[in-house]
C-alpha cells in the first residue's frame, strides 16, 4: 500500500507540475481584474480541486516566469491591510499563448482518454 501512495503522490507532483502554467493563465484569462497571488489561490482552491492543493507558494515563481515570457504583466499596489500586493493580468500574448494551450491540452486529454478506455 505505502508504494502506491508514494507513486501516485510522485504522478500528481509531475502532472500539476505540467498544469499549473496553464490554469494559471486561464484564472488570469478568465478574471475581469488583475488578481494578486492569494486570491488566484483561492480561485483555484474553489474550482481546481488539487492543482495547487497546499501549495500556494508553488504558484509566486511560476507567475514570476508567465511574467518573464511576456504571457502577464504586473503592478504592485499599497494594501490597507497589511504589505502591497503584486497584481497580475494577462497580456494579450498572453491570451494568444493559453488559447494554443487550450488547444494542445484538450488534444492531449483526448488522445490520453482514448488509451485508457482501451481505444488503442
Amino acid at each position: 500500500m505505502e508504494d502506491t501512495v508514494s507513486h501516485l503522490k510522485k504522478f500528481q507532483k509531475e502532472l500539476s507540475a505540467g498544469t499549473v502554467s496553464l490554469v494559471l493563465l486561464a484564472v488570469l484569462g478568465q478574471s475581469r481584474q488583475p488578481m494578486y497571488g492569494y486570491q488566484i489561490a483561492k480561485r483555484l482552491e474553489e474550482v481546481g480541486e488539487g492543482v495547487l492543493a497546499g501549495k500556494q507558494s508553488a504558484l509566486y515563481p511560476v507567475l514570476r516566469n508567465l511574467e518573464g515570457a511576456g504571457l502577464l504583466a504586473s503592478e504592485v499596489e499599497p494594501s490597507v491591510s497589511g504589505p502591497p500586493r503584486r497584481y497580475y493580468r494577462i497580456t494579450k500574448l498572453g491570451r494568444d499563448v493559453l488559447r494554443d494551450w487550450v488547444d494542445a491540452w484538450s488534444a492531449t486529454r483526448d488522445s490520453v482518454d482514448t488509451v485508457l478506455q482501451g481505444g488503442v
